[in-house]
């Protein structure tokens, strides 16, 4: 039966990791949103203020929709912009608390700009919210802060097999935005 999964999250959780992790331990295709995003020309230009990617959101759901569709095997969609696009079976968002989200970031030497809005992004759970509003209960929320690689994708093996839930609300950061405002 075919399936799709989709891995969110703010950059810097951990989807990519996981992803290639989870997919190789399922046996199952794993696509990129991201890569899929660029090998389709689906980059509108240079957002001349944050630097980031403009992403044609309609083309890459309409892309998404059409691989679904054609798809009888499970399939992983990972990036932080898959809960974007529609089709999912599940959606997984992975949470990190934002001091640790803030080493990653400076690790991959993000702007303090560009580290200060994904820290309020996380904080304010955006991407969970942007789910939300797609997919309601078919969101699973974990916060992977403290857990191994090996951890994270044998909990999302128990989401996708309905073993266990992790639903929306459960991760709060926002004490976090508060004393750090």
């Amino acid at each position: 039966m075919s399936q799709a999964i989709f891995i969110t999250g703010t950059p810097c959780t951990g989807k990519t990791t996981v992803s290639e992790v989870l997919s190789s331990k399922l046996n199952c295709k794993l696509i990129k949103i991201n890569d899929l995003a660029i090998d389709n020309d689906f980059v509108l230009g240079i957002d001349d203020v944050k630097g980031y990617k403009v992403i044609d959101i309609d083309a890459l759901n309409e892309k998404v929709s059409d691989i679904i569709s054609k798809s009888n095997e499970l399939t992983i969609f990972e990036g932080h912009l898959a809960h974007l696009c529609s089709g999912a079976d599940k959606v997984i968002v992975l949470r990190v608390h934002p001091d640790i989200l803030r080493e990653r970031l400076e690790a991959r030497n993000y702007s303090e700009s560009k580290i200060r809005e994904n820290l309020e992004a996380e904080a304010m759970g955006v991407c969970t919210a942007e789910a939300f509003e797609e997919y309601g209960d078919k969101i699973s929320e974990i916060d992977v802060s403290e857990l191994s690689i090996e951890e994270i994708v044998n909990v999302i093996s128990d989401i996708i097999n309905g073993k266990v839930e992790f639903p929306v609300g459960e991760v709060d950061f926002m004490e976090w935005l508060i004393s750090n405002a």
